[in-house]
């Protein structure tokens, strides 16, 4: 099968994320990709401060209109669409991911099980953890999602390596807390992504949103993709720093009965 999985850039202004990851949709599907994968968060980035006057306005319902906008394109383009976004449910937040599919149908959506999208003062009535690990199964096998902190959860991964999920999508946000540095990267944390997909047992498509360094609240969100095998193999990747689309051709993932 024929992947994208789409480094968006995040700025200040969620109307232009979201044309952005519109824009990376076309891009993608012009390359005749079957799965297209964002990141966490991928239309607001991480600009929640834990306020929910403040948080509220930024989340979408699931559905919604961006769902339903992303559904129209699916379908259009006869293209799975996998996103991470903020979730507002009546008056509950959760930081989501879903699976789109080609006849617009949300078919999957997990919410994250770690807690740590918030910080540990935010009203615990408000932002929310999911409790499920939810499975689908694809013309491409069955699939499930973690999202950012659940990979370093061994109970979450034991969780999931129990119900032997095919593909992992794995929709995340990272920043070091300074300028993104691709050696540091590739010498002190990849490898332990790797390790950790590995315990999960599938293979794990992998993607961070991009933002300007300079611009406060979204410094150093380095963005980078990667495709991990089941065995801890780095298969294919996108270089830190830059918005883009790591396109690849990945060989069945289906696992045998």
């Amino acid at each position: 099968m024929k992947v994208a999985l789409a480094i968006n850039y995040v700025q200040s202004d969620n109307c232009a994320n979201l044309d952005g990851i519109v824009e990376l949709i076309e891009q993608a599907t012009a390359n005749g990709v079957e799965l297209i994968l964002f990141p966490e968060m991928a239309v607001t980035g991480f600009t929640t401060n834990d306020v929910p006057s403040h948080d509220f306005p930024m989340a979408t319902t699931i559905p919604g209109p961006i769902t339903d906008h992303l559904g129209e394109l699916a379908k259009k383009h006869g293209v799975w669409i996998a996103i991470g976004l903020l979730e507002k449910d009546v008056d509950v937040l959760y930081d989501t991911a879903i699976l789109i599919d080609p006849n617009a149908e949300i078919l999957l959506k997990y919410r994250r099980v770690q807690p740590n999208w918030h910080g540990r003062n935010a009203d615990p009535a408000v932002y929310k953890q999911g409790t499920d690990f939810p499975k689908v199964l694809t013309p491409f096998g069955t699939v499930m999602f973690l999202i950012c902190g659940d990979l370093w959860d061994d109970t979450i991964v034991q969780r999931v390596n129990e119900e032997n999920p095919d593909l992992l999508l794995y929709p995340f946000a990272r920043t070091f807390g300074g300028p993104w540095d691709q050696q540091k990267w590739d010498d002190a944390e990849l490898e332990d992504y790797a390790a950790r997909v590995k315990m999960v047992g599938c293979t794990a498509l992998m993607v961070n949103y991009v933002s300007d360094e300079n611009q406060g609240w979204q410094s150093s969100y380095f963005g980078g993709a990667w495709i991990i095998n089941a065995d801890g193999n780095v298969l294919q990747s996108h270089r830190l720093g830059t918005s883009g689309l790591l396109l690849a051709k990945i060989s069945d993932t289906r696992k045998s009965s």
